[in-house]
């Protein structure tokens, strides 16, 4: 599953209203990022919001999505170059 639009008739929820979750691998794949750290974010509380069922972890789209966007560094302005 890939929180990209390359599914565009992918539905936001299923039959029973919920929509779809990734699991770690599916995450870490998507961010292009060891599954690891994924992990490791977890220990330290700054990964995406996940539900756990038993062993497995699981995020909800949604919840990757809104992290990814605060995870977006502001824009600067132009630099200045210091030319002494």
């Amino acid at each position: 599953m890939s929180i990209h639009d390359e599914h565009p008739t992918l539905p936001s929820t299923d039959d029973w209203g919920l929509e779809p979750l990734m699991d770690v691998h599916e995450l870490a794949a998507y961010l292009g990022i060891p599954i690891s750290t994924v992990y490791d974010w977890r220990v330290h509380g700054k990964g995406p919001a996940a539900y756990r069922f038993g062993k497995h972890l699981k995020f909800a789209i949604s919840d990757v999505r809104d992290w990814i966007a605060q995870q977006r560094e502001p824009t600067s302005g132009p630099r200045r170059i210091d030319r002494r």
